[in-house]
């Protein structure tokens, strides 16, 4: 299990999710360019002391990206799509990819992914917080999965 973020805009999100990521011991892909300069200060309030015990990749495009992701599936997290991810039947080896804060992903990225999934919402609301959406999702993917850290063991020693 991966987590992907298409070109990143906002730097304390993407510190929320390097911490997220830490946490749960799955690495996080970067595909650039960002919205801002990565780097440490950047992303250090949001990530805390965490970011040195993230595994992440950074990729210099979506054909970087694609290139190095093997076999994985992409599913893409969209609020164009009628398929809630509580709906859907995830594996070990997906790669959950997150888009844009502010545009999502292109149409023709949106188009390679293997499925697109929602988060169900209430009324005409557009969509959460990248990092929200990114905890919901992974969660369950885990949670069918079976990848949860057992309680009181650390993966990083």
């Amino acid at each position: 299990m991966r987590l992907a973020l298409y070109q990143p805009e906002i730097p304390p999100n993407v510190g929320t999710i390097l911490r997220l990521c830490a946490c749960e011991n799955i690495p996080l892909d970067i595909i650039e360019p960002c919205g801002f300069p990565f780097s440490e200060r950047s992303l250090k309030r949001a990530g805390m002391d965490y970011i040195d015990r993230a595994q992440f990749t950074r990729h210099n495009d979506w054909q970087h990206f694609t290139r190095n992701s093997g076999d994985a599936r992409i599913i893409l997290l969209t609020t164009k799509s009628e398929t809630a991810y509580t709906s859907f039947e995830f594996q070990e080896d997906d790669i959950l990819l997150f888009g844009q804060e502010s545009a999502g992903v292109p149409e023709e990225i949106h188009q390679q992914a293997d499925a697109r999934l929602c988060i169900p919402m209430t009324g005409n609301l557009r969509s959460l917080n990248v990092a929200i959406a990114a905890a919901m999702v992974l969660g369950e993917a885990m949670r069918q999965t079976g990848l949860f850290p057992s309680l009181g063991t650390d993966p990083n020693q």
